[in-house]
């Protein structure tokens, strides 16, 4: 069998995303969104969150490139910029102060988690209070295939009562099935697939279930309808989630700091591929078993 969750990132980052998102969910070809604690249009996705019971919706943890719900001066001073309030705001320096590398503020390994795990437990619990349910955890830019990153997530996503999780790594058919990616973004999506072991054994040691892989990770900014295609296509049986950054490329969206703008428009089209795809079960991640505690 095979079973696909079609999840669109950055629920909340504005209003034309948000309209994509749930246009495609009622068009029958999206089940699933992750949600940002705080963004431009959090509050706005929160109610069509509400309102639309059958969409699946995961909380989208944002470590870099945002602003935290947590004080950044009283309670993550390593974590954000105490300055601005800031998160990091490119994953390479993220990266860097991950791994001690920054020069002042990087506070120990220990008190880096600490921070990691208070921050993404006040995020989810912020949409838990909201009134939104939610199925799983994943991370804005996949910053938890990093082993120092996934197990703080993993523990705030426990005790807020969530057990399922992406997994953010794409299988070697799902990139060979992607035709348009750059050799730099194919070089870069290979290295950071040797994490994908240890991502498995954590997720195993605490307890958490997740699916088979990511696709369109690669794709990501040239995801198209052709590419869709060739995915399922391509795909074997398993429980894959295809991962696609829906939206409107308005006045709102130019007042964001993102790579992705006239690609939002392409792949919003490139997800209603999915209905032309026979043999393939639409699920979301409410249907990964989960184990009782």
């Amino acid at each position: 069998m095979r079973r696909l969750i079609v999840n669109a990132d950055d629920f909340g980052l504005t209003s034309g995303v948000n309209r994509a998102i749930v246009e495609l969910h009622r068009a029958g070809v999206l089940t699933s969104a992750t949600l940002m604690a705080r963004a431009r249009a959090t509050e706005e996705a929160i109610a069509m969150a509400r309102a639309t019971p059958t969409l699946g919706v995961g909380c989208h943890v944002v470590l870099v490139d945002g602003e935290p719900v947590l004080s950044a001066t009283r309670d993550i001073p390593h974590l954000a910029d105490p300055v601005d309030g800031c998160f990091s705001p490119t994953l390479g320096k993220f990266v860097r102060w991950l791994y001690g590398l920054e020069r002042g503020g990087a506070g120990s390994a220990a008190t880096r988690a600490q921070e990691m795990e208070a921050e993404a437990y006040a995020q989810i619990t912020h949409l838990q209070a909201a009134g939104v349910a939610l199925d799983h955890v994943d991370t804005h830019k996949h910053t938890h295939m990093f082993p120092a990153v996934l197990r703080p997530v993993l523990r705030a996503a426990r005790r807020a009562g969530i057990r399922r999780v992406r997994n953010p790594f794409e299988p070697v058919w799902s990139r060979r099935a992607t035709k348009r990616a750059g050799w730099v973004r194919r070089a870069e999506v290979a290295v950071l697939s040797q994490m994908r072991r240890a991502f498995a054994r954590i997720v195993a040691e605490e307890g958490f279930v997740t699916t088979d892989g990511s696709l369109g990770v690669l794709a990501t900014g040239s995801l198209d309808a052709e590419t869709v295609r060739g995915l399922l296509r391509a795909a074997p049986a398993g429980t894959w989630e295809l991962v696609a950054h829906p939206g409107y490329n308005d006045a709102e969206l130019a007042l964001v700091r993102t790579r992705l703008r006239e690609s939002r428009v392409v792949e919003q089209e490139a997800l209603r591929a999915v209905a032309e795809c026979a043999g393939v079960e639409l699920a979301r991640f409410a249907d990964l078993p989960v184990d009782r505690p």
